[in-house]
């Protein structure tokens, strides 16, 4: 099997699951075992394979076919234009993420060397990508081991300091009124509707993926004990569902916090919550 048959085998069998992207993730998965660019395979489209290339490659194919993220074969995923190490223990970095990323720089950018704590920061790209951008002293918590470890490896891998914690949300954070922002993309899917999810989706870890039966029981969690962190000046910025604007407004104002924005994704659907504390 050459490259070119490689490519034309693996988009027919990824089209017959109907599995989206069908020639991207083909040529991704070739990329990945060669080693090469996506310009090689153009050049040397005539060119065969080995046999454990070829035996890679299938099992690949395979994994994709059952609805396995690309992302977690290649264990890459890009994330505003910096690389991240991904697998099986954290979500992979969604473009509608990077909104949130942004309004968080738009705050610190007006503040002299801020605090910022990133909750659930999976594979620590929220709190990475702000570090990339501005002189703070970050803190990021993840109630996984592994996703902490992740996390870690993708500071270094970006050339950053990040201050990684393991806990349960605040569990472990001693500062108190010490925050400037306090950032989160909590699991915020609700639990029947996992199910219906693409199966790419629902080969993520459930624990970054469910927010409880109505999906808000982060935003709750977070809302109720994010004063107690925050200083008087500081704000809370959040990712929410599509659906879930009204509802999360309304579990701030509850606990005493003024929405001061929201913002939406690139589909033009509500993404992102900032608040401040009363």
């Amino acid at each position: 099997m050459n490259i070119e048959e490689a490519i034309d085998f693996g988009k027919q069998e990824l089209k017959k699951e109907n599995i989206e992207d069908e020639v991207l993730k083909t040529r991704l998965l070739l990329c990945n075992i060669l080693n090469k660019g996506k310009e090689y395979l153009i050049i040397n489209s005539k060119l065969a394979l080995t046999q454990n290339q070829e035996t890679s490659f299938l099992e690949g194919i395979k994994k994709l076919k059952n609805g396995y993220p690309i992302q977690y074969i290649t264990n890459k995923q890009f994330f505003r234009d910096c690389e991240f190490y991904v697998n099986e223990n954290v979500l992979i970095p969604q473009p509608d993420t990077e909104i949130l990323v942004e309004e968080c720089l738009k705050l610190a950018e007006n503040m002299n060397i801020p605090n910022i704590l990133d909750l659930c920061t999976g594979s620590g790209a929220i709190a990475i990508s702000i570090a990339k951008k501005v002189k703070a002293n970050i803190f990021a918590t993840d109630i996984s081991k592994q996703a902490i470890e992740i996390a870690e490896k993708n500071a270094k891998l970006n050339n950053v300091n990040v201050k990684f914690i393991l806990g349960d949300l605040f569990e472990n954070i001693e500062n108190k009124n010490f925050f400037d922002i306090i950032v989160s993309n909590p699991p915020y899917i609700e639990t029947n509707t996992i199910k219906q999810l693409s199966r790419e989706v629902q080969n993520e870890p459930i624990l970054a993926l469910d927010g409880g039966e109505d999906g808000l029981n982060f935003y709750k969690k977070i809302a109720k004990e994010a004063k107690i962190y925050l200083n008087k000046e500081g704000y809370l910025a959040l990712e929410i569902g599509y659906n879930q604007k009204e509802k999360v407004c309304k579990i701030l104002e509850n606990e005493n916090f003024s929405i001061v924005l929201t913002v939406k994704d690139f589909s033009e659907n509500d993404r992102v919550v900032i608040a401040k504390s009363l």
